[in-house]
């Protein structure tokens, strides 16, 4: 991962998931930023202009807040992550693919730091837990 998660921010989140589908069709799920709607609960609109490539900006919301965020890694079929800011909150997001037995595993982390993570720490994680699986099968 160009970019690891920030280890002593005050909200921290790592996690595995186990998707009965192929590694190919979640990694192309997960890097069609413009659908994320579709499948994370949260995410009410997402915008990316051109390809998920390393550099490329895009942006969404979630929870009421807009997000600005950035690829800082697109590996095919390996890793994905990117950094992202909002009012008062900034937040590292990583997924790590790897294939098992006709399943896709994806280990999730993020890291969120500012005034309102802090603040507000014990909502947070919450929410990290709110995903929804389901797209991939």
């Amino acid at each position: 991962m160009i970019i690891p998660i920030n280890s002593s921010a005050p909200v921290k989140s790592k996690g595995k998931i186990i998707i009965d589908a192929p590694v190919e069709k979640v990694w192309q799920v997960l890097k069609t930023i413009n659908n994320w709607p579709s499948w994370q609960l949260e995410v009410t609109e997402s915008n990316l202009n051109g390809e998920p490539k390393e550099g490329a900006e895009f942006k969404w919301k979630a929870g009421g807040l807009s997000f600005s965020s950035k690829i800082h890694t697109n590996h095919l079929l390996k890793e994905f992550g990117w950094t992202g800011k909002t009012f008062g909150t900034s937040a590292i997001h990583n997924w790590i693919f790897s294939g098992e037995n006709g399943k896709t595993v994806i280990k999730d982390e993020e890291s969120l730091k500012g005034f309102f993570p802090k603040l507000f720490k014990k909502v947070f994680p919450e929410k990290f837990s709110q995903r929804n699986p389901d797209e991939f099968e």
